[in-house]
């Protein structure tokens, strides 16, 4: 019983190792020389260790950009209260986060192998925000749930959706791509089909977006990481102006956090090191995904011949480069009426995450642009600013406050905005 105890304290206890151990074998079982067996298990662990330090990086940045905006529309200032943090929900919940993803997985090999949705889906970052956010939904909305009942529960839910996502958007990928080779494996999924049902309704297909001749100075539109540093210092930065001008007794207490520093450039700061922290998050997650996939996607394909790979969201960018950048230019400006409409109206300061913009934005318009051209892209960039504003305010208000609010607000995504209440309807029903 205590040698049962350590392993299950130590290894399926601690989340970092026990990834090390999924990559291990999945590497094992593909046969790997010795050399790439170390490395791909100690890249996956280090990169796991590594979201931490960044989760850590954004939070201490959006606590300046809150209340920033909150005095911005004269709201009274408020912390989002006691919460895990991504941190402290990774150390008591993590394992079960990466065994649930090891068992979805599995399901949604077994979905493909018997059913007729022969989609593997392998987007592995949105496979872990994907199930980390379900399972905050879950433990604010249940408590403390068996470790075992918790597994199960997102494992049936993450199978069932990695397999279903990628067949509903299939039909317009084809009309994309111009085949069936790939499906888009991405929890944009929702905006991109509300980016083609309106584009068809509203738009004009035969305004395509790729007759548009965009100018090379744009081109830095399709970095995620300068798009995330201009994006936040302009947000920032017009909030600083604000609370400097407004000399209120909030805003001089804002302005006090700069010490000696001009609060002007601690704001321009605090943007730059908001991006850098995604940078940092992005990084890890890379790390651990480029191990974990490939060992993923050895054992699928021994299981299923034959099926399609449901791939990350870029996948669909060189088939309509315009329609990428507009696709983001109509997320972005819903995003700063949104902004607006919510801080003025439920008193939530929404933060517009640019990673969550651009890559969302983009799809939904290239999805858009498939089935009304330009209108249909710049449709699509609007609806995902709507579905992430007031999602985002619903998730972090009410289904994920004493977990992860703080990740919601930068890592949550379309999809689980749109997916959040069933999850949270399910675990009040179940647990």
């Amino acid at each position: 019983m205590e040698v049962i105890f350590w392993i299950a304290t130590n290894i399926f206890g601690t989340p970092a190792i026990l990834l090390g151990f999924i990559v291990l074998l999945g590497l094992l079982l593909q046969k790997k020389t010795t050399s790439q067996i170390i490395s791909g298990t100690f890249k996956a662990v280090i990169g796991f260790l590594i979201i931490g330090a960044g989760s850590g990086v954004i939070v201490n940045a959006l606590n300046v950009f809150e209340p920033m905006w909150k005095e911005v529309f004269g709201l009274q200032a408020e912390s989002l209260g006691q919460f895990l943090g991504q941190e402290g929900f990774n150390a008591r919940f993590g394992s079960a986060v990466t065994l649930a993803m090891l068992v979805g997985f599995l399901i949604n090999v077994l979905l493909a192998r018997f059913t007729k949705f022969k989609y593997i889906y392998l987007t592995g970052h949105m496979m872990f925000w994907t199930a980390s956010i379900f399972a905050g939904i879950v433990v604010h909305t249940s408590g403390d749930v068996a470790q075992w009942k918790l597994v199960l529960f997102l494992a049936v839910i993450l199978g069932l959706y990695w397999t279903l996502q990628p067949a509903v958007t299939q039909p317009f990928m084809r009309k994309i791509t111009g085949n069936d080779n790939i499906a888009l494996g991405h929890t944009s999924a929702s905006v991109a089909l509300l980016g083609a049902l309106f584009g068809k309704l509203f738009g004009n297909k035969n305004n395509d977006s790729e007759k548009i001749k965009v100018p090379k100075g744009l081109e830095f539109l399709r970095d995620s990481n300068v798009i995330t540093a201009l994006s936040m210092g302009v947000l920032f930065l017009v909030g600083a102006v604000v609370i400097v001008t407004k000399g209120t007794p909030g805003a001089q207490e804002l302005v006090a956090q700069a010490g000696e520093q001009n609060f002007i450039m601690y704001s321009i700061i605090q943007s730059l090191t908001f991006a850098g922290g995604i940078a940092i998050v992005l990084m890890g997650v890379r790390m651990f995904i480029g191990e974990l996939v490939p060992a993923f996607n050895g054992i699928a394909t021994k299981i299923v011949p034959g099926a399609k790979p449901a791939l990350d969201a870029p996948v669909t960018f060189p088939y309509a480069p315009n329609a990428v950048i507009l696709g983001f230019i109509g997320a972005f400006v819903g995003a700063l009426i949104w902004l607006v409409v919510l801080g003025s109206t439920v008193a939530y300061i929404f933060v517009p995450t640019m990673i969550v913009l651009f890559f969302h934005g983009a799809t939904a318009g290239v999805f858009g642009n498939a089935t009304g051209g330009v209108r249909g892209a710049l449709l699509g960039g609007f609806f995902t600013a709507t579905i992430v504003a007031w999602g985002q305010f619903v998730m972090v208000r009410f289904l994920i406050s004493s977990t992860i609010p703080d990740t919601a607000m930068w890592a949550a995504d379309s999809d689980m905005f749109v997916i959040g209440p069933i999850i949270r309807f399910l675990a009040q029903l179940l647990f």
